[in-house]
């Protein structure tokens, strides 16, 4: 099967979403795109699941969960699919590369197939969507991962197949191990039960701690635009 069609597509699709002739926007992206930008957001995730479980128990098969998501989805891609792969990134690819427009000289490594951003981010949302079930909190955390998406192609660090190609692994990884190993292996959340009240979600997490992580997303948000101004 010829897939240059595909791959012309995806390049054309990159020049149109990379860059722009706006400092501010550049300035957010990669504020956004940097990883000690979300350290909150980690902070408050963390702090809804010890305050919402029970016993330490409970808190450590979910760390430990959300660790692997992490270590499947995005480690074992940066050590093994990237290298063998070898799909060049838009900033370093011969045909392209002079093309893309990038920002405070940030190129990223060599190979980008797949997008470990979008695969961590993606599997850490889904993670916490199927454990929690909010609907506020789902919408938020998969914002949160398509956001550090939008900012590697606008970057020119990702094509977008790349991060469509993440995007689907880190989903997959993420529901395998909360279906197979957090579920069955490591038993139901909280014991099973199903709460019922204005207070709880229906695995009982509170939703004033779900709250605390929902705000903390938007609160980054707001800081990375105000702190792109001031830059400019």
């Amino acid at each position: 099967m010829d897939f240059t069609p595909i791959i012309d597509f995806d390049k054309h699709l990159l020049l149109a979403l990379n860059g722009s002739h706006s400092l501010w926007l550049d300035n957010m992206a990669h504020i956004l795109t940097t990883a000690t930008t979300w350290i909150p957001l980690y902070v408050a995730l963390l702090y809804m699941v010890i305050k919402c479980n029970d016993n330490m128990r409970q808190v450590f098969m979910i760390i430990c969960a959300v660790g692997l998501c992490v270590f499947i989805s995005g480690s074992l891609n940066d050590m093994f699919v990237k290298p063998m792969v070898e799909r060049w990134r838009p900033s370093h690819d011969p045909e392209i590369g002079m093309l893309v427009d990038t920002v405070n000289g940030y190129r990223s490594g060599n190979y980008g197939f797949f997008s470990s951003h979008a695969a961590n981010t993606f599997s850490i949302a889904v993670f916490f969507s199927l454990l929690v079930r909010s609907r506020l909190l789902t919408i938020s955390l998969i914002s949160w991962s398509l956001v550090n998406c939008w900012t590697r192609m606008y970057l020119g660090v990702h094509f977008p197949g790349d991060i469509m190609c993440g995007l689907l692994w880190g989903g997959i990884v993420a529901s395998v191990v909360y279906y197979v190993l957090f579920r069955i292996i490591g038993g139901k959340t909280r014991g099973g039960v199903q709460f019922i009240s204005h207070h709880y979600t229906s695995t009982g997490y509170g939703w004033l701690e779900v709250d605390v992580v929902i705000s903390v997303f938007m609160f980054i948000l707001m800081y990375a635009v105000v702190k792109s101004c001031y830059i400019c």
